[in-house]
């Protein structure tokens, strides 16, 4: 996954230039790269990779903190099949990686003064990964709504700048990769297709994308594309619901085949061969159900992408090389290289743990009566016009109502203008206008929570901690 030299997301190759890991414990020799990795091969790649990402734990617990931070090994440690509560340093289970990053993330003080949406798309990602609920870290972190509140009306389906276009990619990633507990995509269609449009619109000539925005710039468009970006791109449209025979889904499958090194499987990056980019092309590939061991990815000497993988990491040692001229193991590319072999998208839904009576999952089961927090938002009526919001508000018990947020989003949503006029002002009943669009014959508002079924909105429904909140008007 992203590799950054901040706690934003940025270029695998700079990081690993600015963040080159000296662990020399783990510098071993390489075993050579077979011909389309084999079962065991790939298991004794996931149990070495698994060791070194242990390594990196910090004697505290954490992953994450100030300057460079190691939290997508959850990802990696996910695809993998480890638990991040079960990962402890020297077996104390009170500092266990998954509790030390929740209240890491629940901090007034993350993640820094001056946020970007991909802060929290990094977020969301990982602490899925780790077993916590994204929208629910905390009684006042919901990181779906963080994300929410990045939303550019003046260009519907962007997150953040539009020029920094990873982040809306990543933002397809976190909103639909990190689902509810019970596996249930938590925001609507709606948005979904909106964040396609864009990533659609932003593919280039040769069938792959870049970080920054192409849309609407014939330059940009008829530009070289990257493999990295390439690979998060295309495994964004797939778990936003597109299939991988779509045409846009086999452009970019195409161009990545065009970039396939023969001798080795390693794709031929912008920048050289290195393993960050291979790791997320192949978890790409990964995301999209591609096997990137067989058909297209098979070269004709006999290498895939994953062989390449394989190659560069040391064993048993089990961190990955970033060049194939690296003497030593390098932390990000270790993450991207496990999680790709492990057969990872760009998150994974945590496995059960091994640690007597840790849950699979935690998250925040109430709201506190007087503390601040925050409801991802939607409203569509069905013009086209989707508004996105985050909406705060302080509740006076353990649940609300939609009524008390609807109420409250005039003048706490961000973006604004998101909820205007409810009919009816108060009360507990049907809401039979909205936004100054009424209720027309089988035309009604309806609500959906986290991804159920579309049903008559009231203003006496009962809004939990964490929700995600889809109004919908339409038959």
């Amino acid at each position: 996954m992203p590799r950054h030299t901040s706690a934003r997301l940025t270029s695998p190759r700079r990081a690993a230039l600015a963040a080159a890991a000296a662990l020399g414990a783990f510098t071993l020799t390489t075993v050579p790269a077979a011909a389309t990795a084999t079962p065991a091969q790939l298991a004794t790649s996931k149990t070495n990779g698994v060791a070194y990402l242990k390594s990196l734990q910090a004697a505290d617990g954490s992953y994450a903190g100030s300057g460079l931070s190691n939290e997508w090994a959850f990802s990696a440690l996910a695809a993998a099949g480890t638990a991040a509560v079960d990962v402890t340093p020297g077996g104390d289970a009170s500092k266990n990686a998954r509790s030390v990053y929740r209240t890491l993330l629940a901090g007034s003080g993350w993640p820094s003064s001056s946020p970007v949406v991909t802060d929290y798309e990094r977020a969301a990602l990982n602490a899925y990964a780790a077993g916590i609920d994204p929208a629910r870290v905390s009684a006042s972190r919901n990181l779906v709504a963080d994300i929410y509140r990045h939303w550019q009306t003046a260009e519907p389906g962007y997150f953040g700048p539009s020029a920094n276009f990873n982040g809306t990619v990543f933002a397809a990633l976190a909103l639909n990769g990190a689902r509810t507990t019970a596996g249930q995509t938590r925001v609507p269609q709606a948005l979904r297709d909106k964040m396609i449009t864009r990533i659609r619109a932003n593919q280039h000539n040769d069938g792959g994308w870049n970080f920054g925005k192409a849309e609407g710039d014939p330059g940009q468009l008829g530009a070289a594309s990257d493999i990295d970006m390439t690979g998060a791109a295309m495994a964004a449209l797939c778990v936003s619901g597109v299939p991988n025979t779509d045409a846009d889904v086999v452009r970019a499958k195409g161009f990545l085949k065009g970039k396939l090194i023969a001798t080795s499987g390693a794709f031929n990056a912008m920048f050289g061969v290195n393993t960050d980019s291979n790791g997320w092309a192949v978890s790409g590939l990964n995301a999209c159900g591609i096997n990137p061991q067989t058909g297209d990815f098979l070269t004709s000497r006999g290498k895939t992408p994953v062989d390449f993988l394989i190659s560069q990491q040391f064993n048993p040692g089990g961190g990955f090389k970033y060049l194939p001229s690296d003497t030593a193991p390098q932390a990000y590319a270790s993450i991207d290289g496990l999680r790709a072999v492990a057969g990872g998208g760009f998150t994974a839904a945590p496995p059960t743990p091994v640690t007597s009576g840790a849950p699979r999952w935690v998250g925040e089961s109430a709201l506190t009566a007087g503390t601040a927090t925050t409801l991802a938002v939607t409203v569509d009526d069905g013009t086209g016009d989707l508004k996105v919001c985050s909406v705060s508000l302080t509740p006076t018990g353990g649940t609300t109502t939609l009524g008390a947020v609807l109420d409250a989003a005039p003048a706490s949503a961000t973006p604004t203008g998101c909820v205007g006029a409810v009919t009816p002002s108060s009360g507990s009943g049907t809401i039979t206008s909205l936004n100054g669009t009424a209720n027309s014959g089988t035309n009604t508002w309806k609500v959906s929570v986290d991804g159920s079924s579309f049903a008559a909105a009231s203003r006496g429904k009962v809004i939990s901690v964490g929700d995600t909140i889809a109004l919908r008007r339409g038959a």
